[in-house]
């Protein structure tokens, strides 16, 4: 089927953007990793708007990323907010389907 793709954008406060980055790494980042079929995390950043954070996670395949228990999710969730605070907002999220990578 190939690689799947989670989008997810993020409202951040503009002072605090790079913190949120850095402890989404040590936090989200580090424990999506322990999971079977991660494949790696891009964070885009706006150059036009600075409160906006986008993650594209890349999983192996759809059944990997959704077997992860929901209270996984909730535990790394907690343990993110406390360490950053309410500083930002889920925008928007999906899901892709990568049909073809171009390269030189």
């Amino acid at each position: 089927m190939g690689v799947v793709i989670e989008f997810l954008r993020f409202k951040v406060e503009a002072s605090l953007r790079e913190s949120y980055i850095q402890k989404d790494a040590e936090i989200w980042t580090a424990a999506l990793a322990e999971y079977p079929g991660f494949l790696g995390k891009e964070v885009w950043i706006n150059p036009l708007e600075s409160t906006e954070v986008i993650f594209i996670i890349h999983w192996e395949t759809r059944e990997h990323w959704k077997t992860i228990p929901a209270a996984d999710l909730e535990t790394i969730e907690q343990r993110f907010r406390q360490a950053v605070g309410d500083i930002y907002e889920l925008v928007e999220s999906g899901e892709y389907q990568v049909r073809k990578f171009l390269h030189n």
